[in-house]
């Protein structure tokens, strides 16, 4: 998973780094380890990738030496070694962003004879040669067909052109807006345009492309849409004040939590907690539907860290002990709700009712998590670890209680995610739930 973004200025008195930094910023969610941004001057790509949050990579002097009226960023969850944007010098030199699968752009590129690092750039590098040919649609379709469907990309070429694509099975979000007077910005997610001042206008469709010039935008739909929408985009992945697939994620949550509080409410607890962030919505609505109170039971220490993105399990530890520090007050004596928004290997959630039960002092810990049973890897670029590292692939909710010390325990159920993100069961992706992936049939 990454952040994308990708801004359109029509006249070369725009800075467009500055918007391009603080886009990235309301992108940071996607993607912590490093990141970076493009600009085209007129004359040349100016392209900076680095390791880090993007507050600590791009200081004013950075940004100062990005001048440029076009520009496209990245964050990344990737190893900090490999900082984005990717660069192609020739035939068409161009810096390109992607958030998705793009593992067949390698291969494909070698077969071409050209030299890539990563999929990332072995993508710039088909699309740079492919743009040769003169139409910048026919090269998008061809590159397309290689991604197999997974993979959205912007890409900014030395003619003055930025190209959007989000792939046909619209896995990753892709929106489109208003940025000055005409169509010229687009992002991963809603909330960057909003950070800019830049209006959404819609959901970029999947297998469509944007081609932006000093003189026109135009749309294509490339290849064959076949909408896979990612659900745990709704559960977790995405801020909460974006809308993706035409559906509020906030509203999403809201009605996850309800449809928890229906499923496995407490009778006798006295209060309901969530961890911290992405499950409070799942909490508050839990409250409102089951009438009993909800505290605040977690205080986070510095910066906001994403735990479950963090590459290793050290800093996944770490991370979740700078956002849950407990409150002692709202949990010692007390029968306790306590929300979360998912369990991958159950370690975290393990701990984390420890502290409450034996050093907090809680009476009794019941958990509730907003997302159902995670039992499989993603092909399509979202950090899950390997199956034998899931605990919800090898145990059902009684054991998974007792390997994490709560009293009860309890996923929401399939059903009630597809009921709440409130979109066609066939138009979503719900692989890592249940092992079956569009274009991926075989069971992981």
């Amino acid at each position: 998973m990454a952040g994308i973004i990708g801004l359109y200025g029509y006249d070369p008195a725009w800075k467009m780094a500055r918007f391009i930094y603080y886009g990235l910023m309301a992108l940071q969610h996607r993607g912590q380890e490093s990141c970076g941004i493009s600009v085209y001057d007129g004359e040349r790509i100016l392209c900076d990738g680095r390791a880090g949050m993007v507050d600590q990579a791009f200081g004013e002097a950075e940004l100062e030496a990005l001048r440029g009226w076009i520009g496209i960023g990245q964050v990344d969850p990737g190893p900090p070694n490999s900082p984005k944007p990717s660069f192609a010098k020739c035939p068409i030199g161009l810096s390109l962003v992607c958030d998705g699968s793009a593992a067949g752009a390698v291969k494909a590129a070698k077969e071409r004879g050209l030299a890539v690092e990563d999929p990332q750039s072995a993508l710039a590098a088909l699309l740079s040669k492919e743009l040769a040919d003169g139409d910048p649609f026919g090269a998008i379709e061809r590159v397309a067909g290689i991604l197999g469907g997974a993979c959205n990309f912007i890409a900014l070429t030395e003619r003055g052109e930025m190209i959007a694509y989000r792939g046909e099975l619209g896995i990753k979000p892709m929106v489109v807006g208003n940025f000055g007077f005409d169509y010229g910005a687009v992002a991963s997610e809603s909330c960057a345009l909003d950070v800019i001042g830049a209006e959404l206008k819609a959901d970029i469709s999947p297998g469509e492309a944007y081609l932006f010039t000093p003189w026109s935008i135009e749309r294509r739909t490339i290849g064959e849409a076949d909408p896979k929408y990612c659900a745990f985009e709704y559960v977790y992945l995405a801020r909460p004040d974006s809308i993706m697939n035409g559906r509020s994620v906030y509203e999403v949550r809201m009605r996850i939590g309800e449809r928890l509080a229906l499923e496995s409410d407490v009778r006798d607890a006295d209060s309901v907690l969530a961890v911290p962030e992405t499950a409070i919505p799942f909490a508050m609505s839990f409250s409102n539907a089951t009438k009993k109170p909800i505290g605040m039971g977690f205080v986070q220490t510095g910066r906001r860290v994403r735990s479950a993105i963090r590459p290793t399990q050290f800093e996944r530890l770490v991370g979740v002990q700078l956002k849950l520090n407990p409150i002692r007050a709202a949990m010692a004596g007390k029968r306790i709700i306590l929300i979360d928004d998912s369990v991958v290997r159950g370690t975290t959630t393990k701990n984390t009712v420890k502290v409450m039960r034996n050093r907090m002092g809680a009476k009794e810990v019941h958990v509730r998590i907003g997302s159902p049973r995670i039992i499989s890897q993603c092909p399509f670029g979202i950090e899950v670890p390997d199956k034998d590292e899931l605990i919800a692939a090898h145990l059902n909710e009684e054991e998974v209680g007792k390997v994490v010390e709560a009293d009860t325990f309890h996923w929401l159920s399939l059903e009630g995610l597809i009921e709440a993100i409130g979109l066609p069961r066939g138009s979503l992706c719900l692989g890592c739930f249940t092992g079956e992936y569009p274009r991926h049939g075989d069971r992981s």
